[in-house]
């Protein structure tokens, strides 16, 4: 029924068909011939060819009225594209754990911000299990985890390779046989736990202390569980938590030993009362990234977040340099 509609508005904009057709670059009998088969579709005239101009019938007034109607939102909708292309409007939504929450994704929003403060910014905290789930439905755009997802899922942007430190209270006994394994917060964040010449600590000497761990779901806790059995020996956990930031603050109160990632240490203020140690071998390693969902549209909203995720990623490792990346 508006197939056409152009034509249509063209004659009635001109009050002439030979004017219409001259805008229009068309023959006056084609563009007659095309107004006639949408009056035909609309079952009854839409012009009275018997004035002088032509004008509209009954029928004819309410058709133009919805065919201004149409062309408003056509235009809206060119307007809304053209907005979103250049990210003047549009909508990212992204997820992460507390930890990633806290530290990791504030400086690239606030970045993102600074170059397309209209685009509305969504952030979701939620266990890895959930915010895989979000992804996979289309809830979120992007995710942050250390967890690696089935990459036939998944696409994949690196961002940082993360470093497991052991944190134990500084009062504890076994620190005393260690010292020359020791770390203080200056030495992570000069990096020393990443030279080849610092040496790891061996953690068997731990056998026989408490840990507190991570829930078994969590991936730092599947790390730290395969770096104790490497060593031959199965943790005494006297406690379990959601969170790693939980574990930590539960170590600096004296309680027990934990497993810590190197952003954490970098990030939470210095605590006299904890330790840390280099930990050895392919476990005490893991690549943290940003995920979407394989197959998944990729906006330029999308598209800007990764290309500032990069930039900033370059200030970070300079920061603190991994030399893995």
């Amino acid at each position: 029924m508006f197939t056409g509609m152009e034509y249509v508005y063209e004659v009635y904009k001109e009050r002439s068909f030979s004017n219409a057709a001259r805008n229009l670059f068309v023959s006056q009998p084609a563009l007659s011939a095309t107004v006639k088969r949408v009056e035909q579709r609309v079952g009854t005239p839409i012009f009275d060819r018997s004035t002088n101009p032509i004008t509209l019938t009954e029928c004819g007034e309410a058709y133009i009225r919805t065919v201004e109607k149409i062309m408003e939102v056509k235009n809206d909708f060119t307007n809304y594209v053209n907005d979103l292309n250049q990210l003047k409007t549009g909508h990212l939504a992204i997820g992460g754990s507390t930890l990633f929450s806290s530290y990791i994704l504030p400086p690239l929003f606030t970045e993102f911000k600074k170059h397309y403060p209209l685009v509305e910014l969504e952030l979701l905290e939620e266990r890895t299990s959930q915010l895989e789930e979000h992804l996979l439905r289309g809830k979120l755009d992007l995710i942050i985890d250390n967890r690696p997802f089935d990459e036939n899922s998944f696409e994949r942007y690196l961002y940082y390779s993360e470093h497991l430190l052991l944190a134990v209270p500084r009062d504890f006994g076994v620190n005393e046989g260690l010292k020359e394994y020791q770390l203080d917060l200056q030495d992570v964040m000069d990096g020393r736990h990443l030279n080849d010449h610092t040496p790891a600590v061996p953690l068997k000497a731990f056998c026989n202390e408490p840990f507190v761990f991570l829930k078994s779901e969590n991936d730092t806790a599947r790390h730290a569980l395969k770096i104790c059995q490497s060593y031959g020996f199965m943790p005494d956990i006297l406690l379990k938590t959601d969170q790693q930031i939980t574990a930590y603050n539960i170590t600096c109160s004296g309680f027990g030993i934990s497993f810590i990632g190197d952003i954490l240490v970098r990030f939470e203020q210095p605590n006299p009362y904890v330790v840390y140690y280099k930990l050895e071998g392919e476990e005490a390693i893991r690549n943290i990234y940003f995920y979407k969902k394989r197959g998944k549209y990729t906006t330029r909203a999308m598209e800007e977040f990764l290309r500032i995720m990069k930039e900033e990623r370059k200030k970070f490792v300079q920061i603190l340099p991994l030399k893995r990346l």
